[in-house]
């Protein structure tokens, strides 16, 4: 399967006002390709396309809520009217809801899954005749590792990056059985260091946080315009995102002990907050347009992430490591003797 240079590209990213998605905006922009960007707030998406006509980089905008499917499909039918066809479709959008399942309403849990799953649906279902038209191109679905292993106070997030999985497999696969040549991407990111953590609809008394470490978002950018030209069925952000699903591959139960011993408080700050102060759960917030959130002190480097994006430097090494185990095998087989 091939896909088109990053500067030949006509590049759908929703959910671009702040974070990913804006980070991602950008970075397809400053390489070259055309972007429409989408979100619920006119005032937002208009800075970030006049940010992006600043450095000389073509840009439209549609406001519209992903909870809706005819918006969601206005915004690929405006990509391809603006610019004539669609070549990548980036979802990212993602609403947070911090509470125990015991104390979340049935219509605060469906709003996240409306947002968070049929969001994420209805971008696939908007994009694909697009893309079948145009003979090939990049569905890329934004989901976590909370779609490998759900955490504690998120039981509404996860079911929904759970279901992203699950509809982005059968698609995949139907269209391989029709030799239709559309790349299917699940990215999935570990913590990472966005104002989602400010923005969410919270039940626990205080402001959430995520379990550290924390990633920079613009890994997350860097990991999605990666994909656009390479196709990859899964890409995990961040070397925690890796630990974390070969733990639970490992052993479930492990997880399970690691989560009572530090998932509960390491998703506490200290600072107070009542389901009642400012969040982005119904309505966007205005004027918040930051990629980064409030925990710069806490963001490492992720090394995995260069491996995955170099396969022959990182298959050069397993095979290096796996070499010189059976020498050390052989050598111990010799007694020693070479």
């Amino acid at each position: 399967m091939q896909l088109k240079p990053i500067n030949q590209q006509v590049v759908a990213v929703v959910g671009a006002s702040s974070g990913i998605g804006r980070a991602t905006a950008l970075q397809f922009a400053k390489r070259g390709a055309k972007v429409v960007v989408s979100g619920r707030s006119e005032a937002k998406l208009a800075s970030l396309v006049d940010e992006i006509r600043g450095f000389g980089a073509e840009a439209s905008a549609i406001v519209a809520d992903v909870s809706v499917f005819d918006q969601v499909k206005a915004i690929a039918d405006h990509t391809v009217e603006v610019y004539g066809r669609l070549d990548t479709w980036v979802h990212v959008p993602a609403i947070g809801l911090f509470a125990t399942f015991d104390n979340i309403t049935p219509e605060e849990f469906k709003h996240v899954i409306d947002v968070d799953l049929m969001g994420q649906v209805y971008g696939a279902m908007a994009a694909l005749p697009h893309l079948k038209r145009e003979g090939r191109g990049a569905l890329i679905h934004i989901s976590s590792m909370e779609g490998r292993r759900s955490l504690p106070y998120q039981s509404a997030y996860s079911a929904a990056k759970h279901g992203i999985e699950g509809f982005t497999e059968a698609m995949r696969v139907e269209l391989q059985h029709e030799k239709i040549p559309i790349s299917v991407t699940s990215v999935k990111p570990a913590v990472i260091n966005t104002p989602f953590w400010n923005n969410g609809l919270t039940k626990l008394g205080v402001k959430p946080a995520g379990i550290p470490p924390y990633y920079d978002p613009r890994l997350v950018a860097d990991a999605i315009l990666h994909v656009a030209e390479h196709p990859t069925r899964d890409f995990f952000v961040g070397d925690a995102a890796r630990a974390l699903d070969a733990l639970q591959r490992l052993s479930p139960e492990l997880v399970d002990s690691l989560l009572l011993l530090i998932g509960f408080p390491l998703q506490q700050t200290d600072q107070p907050k009542s389901p009642e102060d400012r969040n982005n759960f119904y309505e966007p917030v205005p004027d918040d347009t930051r990629i980064d959130g409030d925990f710069n002190n806490q963001v490492i480097p992720s090394v995995s992430d260069w491996l995955d994006k170099n396969p022959v430097v990182k298959w050069g090494a397993v095979a290096g490591v796996a070499a010189l185990a059976l020498l050390a095998t052989q050598v111990g087989k010799d007694g020693g003797r070479v």
